[in-house]
């Protein structure tokens, strides 16, 4: 029987997994809120400079014809942060309710007698995500950041393109790309790309606070925090892969054993930063409670140690038929358990997921395999 430490890092690692998925689904509805002013931007920002023969150029000129563009640029982003806030919200409220029930779920009786599980509620999660910075800022001032700075290479695009003798239709194209690249070469995929980050480093900047919460509130049964880096096959060398498995004191965070420092935390320790935390709570004896008070069983399950250091693969491998189709897919979670592949075989070696095409022309042995099973 696997002990409570070793089931709450598993579940962690399984929920920091939908916690991605999540995250890419979010981040699909904000790009998809400003991809639905990029035409107006355009047809906007062509008007504009339709206005503006090149002999009659200046900065003066240029601000007060981009009004509209302006305007319908900080429309699209104010959009975006008050629908992410709504989201994060609902976030916040979620993921202080899957850490409590995960605790009140697995802790055995005698040591909720003594030490109830506490509840942090989703408005005190709230608040602490939105008044702790990520990356150096608040999230309101990311939101207004990234709108500014897209507005910012519009007119850097617009002088530069003047100054060059680029025809109206030139510069519009280098702000919204060409249909042979699918608009991939353009300034404003590049802002997707940048609110992209921001989505995913908010989403897992509003989970680390509600864990750093939960522990806060929950400190008599917490004596430790470990970094998991588990999910990250690219994590940053330089500052997650030193810091995986490392244990920190469960609310003030100083290392424990080594000299690592917390820096921000595993989810917004950097941009798009996939790592977590576990929880490691005390022993049964560290908590005081008498011998005949709990069962065998039960001491066995709060023996207070270590879960050992695991990867994504092994951690994967060691899942239930149903949690590796739900991470996998029912394809590939069948190919991992008949087809006699690996983990590993899933991905490429930067790390990236081979689609089903991609696993059929690697390995057409494998598949034969489980058409045979």
């Amino acid at each position: 029987m696997a002990s409570a430490n070793q089931v709450i890092e598993d579940e962690g690692i399984a929920h920091a997994v939908s916690l991605q998925q999540y995250s890419l689904g979010v981040v699909q509805r904000m790009v998809s809120l400003l991809n639905r002013v990029d035409a107006e931007l355009s047809a906007a920002l062509l008007m504009a400079l339709e206005q503006m023969p090149a002999e009659s150029f200046s900065v003066e000129r240029m601000e007060l014809l981009l009004g509209s563009v302006r305007s319908i640029n900080a429309q699209a982003y104010a959009l975006v942060a008050q629908e992410l806030q709504k989201d994060l919200n609902e976030l916040a409220g979620y993921e202080s309710q899957w850490q409590y029930d995960l605790f009140e779920r697995l802790m055995p009786d005698p040591v909720k007698v003594r030490f109830p599980i506490a509840r942090v509620s989703a408005e005190q999660v709230y608040a602490a995500a939105m008044s702790r910075p990520f990356q150096g800022r608040l999230l309101r001032d990311w939101a207004g950041g990234i709108e500014a700075d897209r507005m910012t290479k519009i007119r850097n695009i617009i002088r530069n393109g003047y100054v060059e003798g680029k025809t109206t239709a030139d510069i519009v194209r280098q702000v919204r790309g060409t249909r042979a690249a699918s608009y991939a070469d353009s300034l404003i995929n590049r802002s997707r790309h940048d609110l992209e980050s921001v989505v995913r480093t908010a989403i897992s900047h509003t989970a680390s606070t509600a864990r750093a919460e939960f522990n806060k509130a929950n400190e008599a049964l917490i004596k430790a925090v470990k970094w998991l880096s588990t999910l990250d096959s690219h994590t940053t060398k330089e500052i997650c892969v030193p810091r995986d498995g490392k244990l920190y004191s469960a609310t003030d965070h100083k290392p424990i054993g080594h000299v690592m420092k917390w820096l921000q935390g595993p989810g917004r320790a950097h941009w798009n930063c996939r790592s977590t935390e576990t929880p490691i709570t005390k022993s049964w004896k560290e908590l005081g409670i008498p011998l005949e008070e709990m069962s065998p069983g039960e001491r066995a399950s709060m023996d207070g140690q270590v879960p050992a250091d695991t990867t994504y693969m092994q951690w994967l491998a060691r899942q239930s038929a149903a949690r590796q189709d739900q991470v996998l897919g029912p394809e590939r979670g069948k190919l991992l358990r008949e087809g006699g592949l690996s983990v590993e075989d899933f991905y490429t070696p930067t790390g990236r997921f081979l689609s089903i095409a991609e696993l059929k022309g690697r390995d057409a042995e494998a598949f034969e395999r489980l058409e045979a099973a």
